[in-house]
């Protein structure tokens, strides 16, 4: 079992976007299982790669009872919307309605580099919508409307986690196309 630290709000791989696994290997399936125990530990309902501070196109969802992850999504919305409370672990304590597609149908790979396709609606919509945002560096609170953004502003800045971790920014001698690694 391996947790992995979550970064917060102010890291800046969490503005990001993150870049398209090639490599189905090892490695790849160790930060699938890293990500599925983080986010099962933390607790929540999905955790992209950005959050444990790998800039690559993956996450994990815990949705109705079902584990599941992603790598390089694709999303098609639906048109029909959804307006709920939507809450993030790099945001913690913050919970907003956000007003998202009713139901997804995401394509992409597993682990393995099998192709997969999930078809959510309602929870799963909105957990998939919201890791896929993670991988483009964008957050929910993005999504809010101009009020409901400056009010999530002003109760981040006033909470207790704010400002307290530095982000740690790792250099590479390689070049990594702006990526830390």
């Amino acid at each position: 079992m391996a947790i992995r630290p979550i970064r917060l709000f102010g890291d800046p791989v969490l503005r990001r976007r993150a870049i398209e696994v090639v490599d189905f290997d090892a490695e790849l399936r160790q930060l699938v299982n890293d990500l599925t125990d983080t986010m099962l530990d933390a607790p929540g309902a999905g955790l992209a790669a950005p959050q444990i501070g790998v800039g690559l196109r993956v996450f994990t969802w815990y949705v109705d009872g079902e584990v599941g992850h992603l790598i390089n999504p694709t999303l098609d919305l639906s048109k029909e919307l959804q307006d709920g409370p939507e809450g993030c672990l790099s945001l913690p304590e913050l919970t907003y309605d956000c007003v998202r597609a009713l139901s997804v149908v995401a394509t992409g790979f597993n682990m393995y580099g099998d192709p997969v396709r999930i078809e959510g609606s309602e929870l799963l919509a909105r957990a998939i919508q919201h890791e896929t945002d993670h991988l483009d560096g964008v957050l929910f609170i993005d999504r809010l409307d101009d009020a409901a953004r400056k009010a999530a502003m002003r109760e981040i800045r006033e909470s207790e986690w704010f400002g307290l971790e530095q982000p740690t920014v790792k250099v590479s001698p390689h070049a990594t196309g702006g990526f830390g690694l």
